[in-house]
């Protein structure tokens, strides 16, 4: 018996037995798309440069944003008779005078990794190091505020209510103590970006003449965003649900009347990260004793190497490739570079499904699969998408204790940037010309994949921006598929079951 349940009101869904009634061919509903590439890195790229310059970049793009909220909060703020004055530099600080000034935000851990403890120990790694958590639990944590000027401690009740990490760009009000720390009395965000309206960058906006003509009746578009499928050189236990899953999306699963109103109008399909599962020491390919150990030739070893899950993945994809549209992006266990952002997963990783790719003649152009970079930005049935496979959030997760991720995530799009913690401690590409995790624009769909649990809400803007946040769970744990509708951006969630 196959079930599924969509435990956000269409209730338990399951498939009737057969019949020898006719099965007619269902159609399935367009998809308006349009890939950008805002974060593909040129061909030539140099590694010589150094990170700061990202940070400077950064702080230019949004410290005038950040700077125009506090002129409005804090020009006519006055305390203890002294009104607020505005410092261009954190080294302009004055002890005693009531004051305000903008920088880059800078946790300073004795928990994070350090290159610099790396190299000075001659403690060479070939992957970026992994630890549970940053904070400290001894309160040795402190919070920096510094420009290209210098830097002063940040101390104060009112951090307490704010979520802070490294790289985010603030604005604080306050003075300067007789310990040459600033006594914060407020703190000041960008905020969310200016949002453009629907299909801002299509030329297959509908014409007003036919969107009076919608049948208000008919059930609209979705779009489905699955992650951390992790394929492995191995059964998995739930291989039944991959199953369930291929056949929901290609609209095979359950009675024809449910194909032709609900899955057939899932019009795309995203692939949010960590199709491959992570190296398993119980993966018998590579605990085999059987198995001939050879040479390591320039320190690697080609027996090692399974591509089972690679093929596991790209069988799944040609088998739903031939009717649905499909975005790809790369996670922390692919096959992609381990820097942010991830380029795309190379398409001879792909040997049945890559030829539904870009045309070789159009190589600009998305093809039916688009294999994409993590973040991805992209314009789908004309609303403006933000998407990401997990690294990001997790990375940020690991400066608090309890983090609130949904939280976090609207405290990103406040930031104004979508990693904020890079290059810090979530390695990423030293640029130099620009800063692409700055949000020049806000999203309306913004999500995150490989997440513990689904998670979603709507977050509201100052000037009436509406961003829908969605935490995209792992299907390997959960089993959960995340539908959203092209025409309102509800969510509903989808829970794939198979039983004998």
């Amino acid at each position: 018996m196959v079930k599924l349940e969509d435990i956000a009101g269409l209730g338990l869904l399951q498939a009737p037995p057969k019949t020898d009634s006719k099965n007619t061919d269902l159609e399935r509903a367009p998809s308006n798309y349009k890939s950008l590439n805002t974060f593909a890195l040129p061909k030539a790229r140099q590694y010589q440069q150094q990170f700061a310059d990202i940070y400077f970049l950064r702080l230019t793009k949004i410290k005038p944003a950040v700077e125009q909220i506090a002129h409005e909060a804090w020009d006519d703020a006055v305390l203890g008779g002294e009104t607020a004055k505005k410092v261009e530099r954190v080294l302009d600080v004055r002890q005693g005078e009531l004051c305000w000034v903008a920088g880059t935000v800078y946790m300073d851990m004795p928990l994070k990794p350090s290159i610099l403890e790396d190299v000075s120990k001659d403690r060479w790694i070939s992957a970026p190091t992994s630890v549970g958590h940053y904070y400290s639990e001894d309160g040795k944590d402190q919070v920096m505020l510094e420009d290209d000027s210098g830097r002063i401690r940040l101390v104060g009740e009112p951090l307490k209510n704010y979520f802070l990490v490294t790289g985010c760009i603030i604005a604080v009000m306050g003075t300067e103590n007789a310990n040459g720390e600033f006594e914060v009395i407020d703190l000041k965000f960008a905020d969310l970006p200016p949002q453009p309206p629907r299909w801002a960058l299509s030329d297959k906006k509908p014409k007003s003449e036919d969107v009076s003509m919608v049948d208000v009746g008919s059930p609209s578009k979705k779009i489905a965003i699955i992650s951390g499928l992790e394929f492995s050189g191995f059964s998995t236990a739930y291989s039944a649900e991959l199953k369930v899953l291929r056949e929901f999306l290609a609209a095979q699963a359950l009675d024809p009347e449910t194909q032709s109103n609900e899955q057939s109008k899932i019009s795309r399909l995203i692939i949010a990260g960590n199709s491959i599962a992570e190296a398993s020491s119980s993966d018998p390919h590579s605990n085999n004793p059987n198995t001939k150990t050879h040479a390591k030739k320039y320190g690697y070893d080609a027996s090692s190497y399974n591509p089972a899950p690679s093929q596991l993945l790209d069988s799944f994809l040609n088998e739903l490739l031939p009717s649905l549209p499909i975005t790809l992006l790369p996670g922390a266990n692919d096959p992609a570079n381990v820097s942010y952002p991830q380029q795309p997963i190379h398409s001879a990783m792909f040997p049945e499904s890559r030829y539904y790719g870009p045309a070789p003649t159009h190589p600009d152009q998305a093809g039916w699969l688009d294999a994409t970079t993590n973040p991805f930005e992209s314009e789908i049935e004309g609303w403006r998408v933000l998407g990401t496979s997990g690294q990001n959030l997790d990375d940020i997760c690991k400066y608090m204790e309890d983090p609130d991720r949904l939280g976090l995530m609207e405290a990103m799009c406040r930031w104004r940037c979508s990693a904020p913690t890079a290059p810090d401690t979530l390695w990423s590409y030293p640029f130099q010309d620009d800063e692409p995790f700055v949000m020049k624009e806000c999203p309306h769909l913004y999500f995150v994949g490989s997440q513990p649990k689904f998670g979603s809400k709507v977050i509201e803007g100052r000037d009436g921006q509406m961003v829908r946040l969605i935490l995209v769970p792992k299907f390997s744990e959960t089993k959960e598929v995340v539908l959203v509708d092209t025409e309102t951006l509800d969510v509903s969630l989808v829970r794939l079951s198979a039983a004998s």
